[in-house]
């Protein structure tokens, strides 16, 4: 395939999936310690565009789209600067492994239905009294269709099925050391959520595209 640039992404959308996430943080941390006008915008924020599994039960949102807009909104907020840049380094990096696959409109579409997904996974698995954010469930579902990319380039049988088992576990194992290190504080019903669904987005993908050559 021909060679794309390692951030191919179109401006706007390099805009929407690394700057916007930056200058939300950037103005929350501007808030939380008073360099502008805006204290208590933090929980405002959250209050309004996290992801909050209640509000799927009985819950009532602050607005009426709120509980179908929070499956895409918790993604562009984040817990803290450490929080932002951790998943801003992670989306470039995965942007690089995946762009000799993806257009930059299938990586949109991969991005959003895996924080989606993440929502979904965090609903159906998480404490419905937390809120959530973060991008890294759209950031495991763009880790899922990478690692469905690399799964096809092996033929099916036992060394596929070796590297399978081997990635689940270091992703697991990935997921563990995050959660010790930041003290049960980790929605991994997020990123197993966004996991399946990179993956499943990735083989329709894959399937609508049918058979040709495939990038190294």
């Amino acid at each position: 395939m021909p060679h794309r640039p390692r951030l191919w992404l179109p401006l706007p959308l390099l805009v929407v999936f690394l700057g916007l996430p930056a200058l939300i943080e950037l103005l929350l941390i501007a808030g939380d310690l008073g360099w502008l006008p805006l204290r208590g915008v933090r929980s405002l924020a959250y209050q309004n565009g996290a992801f909050w599994a209640g509000l799927l039960d009985n819950w009532r949102p602050n607005y009426a789209a709120q509980p179908w807009l929070m499956f895409l909104t918790y993604s562009f907020l984040h817990a803290g600067f450490g929080h932002l840049v951790g998943n801003m380094v992670a989306l470039v990096v995965l942007m690089q492994l995946v762009a000799r696959r993806l257009t930059a409109w299938s990586f949109t579409a991969v991005y959003l239905i895996s924080a989606i997904g993440g929502g979904l996974g965090f609903a159906l698995l998480g404490q419905a009294v937390n809120p959530m954010v973060g991008a890294s469930g759209a950031l495991f579902g763009i880790a899922g269709a990478w690692k469905w990319i690399d799964w096809q380039r092996v033929a099916s049988g036992p060394a596929r099925a070796w590297m399978i088992l081997r990635d689940i576990a270091l992703l697991s194992l990935l997921n563990l050391v995050i959660w010790v290190t930041e003290g049960g504080a980790l929605a991994w019903e997020a990123h197993l959520g966004g996991f399946l669904a990179g993956l499943a987005a990735m083989a329709v993908l894959d399937r609508r595209a049918g058979p040709g050559p495939r990038g190294g």
